[in-house]
């Protein structure tokens, strides 16, 4: 591999390499959108093109991934983890059909690397300068294929009568002691539809960035993600998780605006969903972490995106050093944020509960860095797409408690869902 630097303009540079992009059968691209923190990394990065891959064909995934990471132990390797996975964790199974056709788990090892800093672009390829010249000079409006894009008919997998159904029996389980947080989850569906993937991510990313946005390929099937949780990330030994719990709508005056805010951040419900998840969260990260080194760093932090408010909690932890990155996933898989708690009777009760199987929505989607870090996200407010059999689908959740209010955790749903259903509806 050979490394390169070039001088580019973003916007335009970033647009022609998605399009170049699409010709291989695989291919990874993560963006912050400019949202920073402590422990941000990444810009923009293309990943292009598998040199390997690995792809869950058993109940040993954790297991045999970690052998194919210790065959690149200093490369980039770029996946995800399926939230079915937890049936290889626990006692559970999901009884809905894979309709998707997604794999488990996937993970590749790029032959391109284009990581986006500032206005370069650094190129880790066998060579640099020929994949730099065939980015720069495509065309966008000869490789576009807008013609494709129509208004998508999008289904309710579950009814608002069947929703308030399922979110009684739910609460009856709260309210008997059974768990006290439950995340109750609904699929969004369109058969027979044909969309433009990278379109489709364009036009989601223009109206909702977010600093986990993702777009996934592997050959026929699309992740199009616009995620605002990170799962979990490892800089240097310092283990980061930060759940997310608590949605308040955008105002639409800046006045109004900070008073949403403000009703957020004190609102008894949505602390109470943050905090439950917190405590999971800690609960989980123990097993990773070296003694008495778990740390809610920050509590009940409003962060504001375009669409959304939402309560981010960070904790941290130092990762114990006889553990490797994939078992440490592994202990806190899935995101708690997605489950509910006590977490096993709550992932129990939703396979019970729920309508439709999640795959790889409420799983994890990131990368395994050269340098030895991590970064995942949580999938959410995403769309998963197979061209071949032309489905698309997109689930909304959100966690309930013992004060939860049918209309108000419905509303929540479409709010979730509100940016998709926009792009979807653009034509």
């Amino acid at each position: 591999m050979a490394t390169a630097i070039f001088e580019v303009d973003r916007l335009s540079f970033g647009a022609k390499a998605l399009r170049w992009a699409q010709q291989f059968e695989q291919f990874c691209y993560l963006q912050s959108n400019d949202y920073t923190d402590d422990y941000s990394s990444i810009e923009a990065l293309l990943a292009v093109s598998a040199y390997d891959e690995f792809k869950a064909t058993n109940n040993k995934v954790f297991h045999d991934l970690e052998q194919f990471r210790a065959k690149y132990p200093d490369q980039w390797v770029l996946g995800f983890f399926s939230y079915d996975l937890k049936n290889e964790l626990e006692n559970l199974s999901t009884p809905f059909s894979n309709a998707l056709d997604f794999p488990n788990a996937y993970f590749f090892v790029p032959r391109t690397v284009i990581r986006f800093i500032g206005t370069t672009v650094k190129i880790e390829a066998t060579a640099p300068e020929k994949v730099y010249q065939s980015i720069l000079t495509l065309d966008l409006d000869q490789s576009s294929d807008e013609n494709k894009m129509g208004h998508v008919q999008v289904k309710n997998r579950m009814s608002k009568e069947e929703y308030f159904k399922t979110f009684e029996k739910m609460m009856s389980h709260i309210k008997r002691g059974d768990i006290y947080e439950v995340n109750l989850c609904q699929e969004f569906y369109a058969e027979n539809t044909i969309i433009d993937p990278i379109l489709t991510y364009e036009r989601l990313n223009e109206l909702s960035p977010t600093p986990f946005s993702a777009f996934f390929k592997i050959k026929d099937k699309y992740i199009i993600c616009a995620s605002p949780e990170r799962f979990l990330a490892k800089r240097g030994r310092t283990l980061i998780s930060q759940p997310i719990k608590g949605t308040a709508p955008r105002g639409k005056s800046m006045l109004e605006d900070e008073e949403i805010k403000t009703g957020l951040k004190n609102n008894p419900k949505e602390i109470a969903e943050n905090i439950m998840i917190v405590d999971l969260v800690r609960n989980d990260m123990t097993q990773s972490a070296e003694a008495a080194t778990v740390t809610a760093e920050k509590i009940l932090e409003v962060q504001s995106f375009k669409q959304v408010h939402q309560l981010v909690s960070t904790i941290t932890a130092t990762q114990r050093e006889d553990l490797s990155d994939v078992n440490a996933i592994k202990n806190l898989f899935p995101p708690g944020s997605m489950t509910g708690a006590p977490k096993v009777s709550a992932m129990h009760l939703c396979d019970s509960y729920e309508n439709s199987r999640r795959g790889v929505y409420a799983g994890t989607m990131g990368y395994f860095a050269p340098n030895g870090d991590f970064d995942f996200n949580v999938v959410i407010r995403t769309i998963i797409y197979n061209h071949t059999k032309q489905y698309l689908s997109f689930h909304t959740g959100g966690a309930l408690t013992y004060n939860a209010l049918a209309e108000d955790e419905y509303n929540e749903c479409l709010l979730k869902a509100s940016a998709i259903t926009a792009v979807l509806n653009e034509g």
